[in-house]
């Protein structure tokens, strides 16, 4: 939907650009929730909590899992927005939505390897293998 640039709200600076942005993410997360790959990603994230809290491995190796599952999240995101656009502007079966739609889905398993990979360093660390 293109809007008429005469009509276009006001751009927001400051503390207000700022509550809007949040807003935003608010309204990406509640979508994203619905996603039962976020759903399942989750649950995988409260085991890994759990895991690192009982492990004895470094804060280095806890700050790393944060960021990694944080950027699994991102991702996911960003694969839904994927998923969202090619199925607005390709809802016919094509090649290009499902080359699409595979790329973002090898980006996110990409990153589930990554945290897998930690997971195990971190369990090999503290077993002392």
């Amino acid at each position: 939907m293109t809007q008429n640039p005469e009509f276009a709200p006001a751009k927001r600076t400051g503390l207000s650009h700022l509550w809007a942005a949040a807003g935003y993410s608010a309204g990406g997360l509640t979508r994203l929730a619905n996603e039962a790959a976020f759903r399942q990603e989750g649950i995988a994230g409260i085991g890994l909590l759990a895991a690192y809290a009982m492990m004895d491995v470094s804060a280095a190796i806890r700050l790393s899992a944060a960021v990694l599952f944080l950027l699994l999240i991102a991702l996911e995101a960003l694969n839904t927005a994927i998923e969202e656009i090619v199925d607005r502007i390709s809802p016919e079966v094509s090649d290009t939505a499902k080359h699409a739609k595979d790329l973002g889905s090898l980006a996110v398993f990409c990153l589930i390897s990554a945290n897998s990979m930690l997971l195990l360093y971190a369990l090999a660390l503290h077993l002392g293998i």
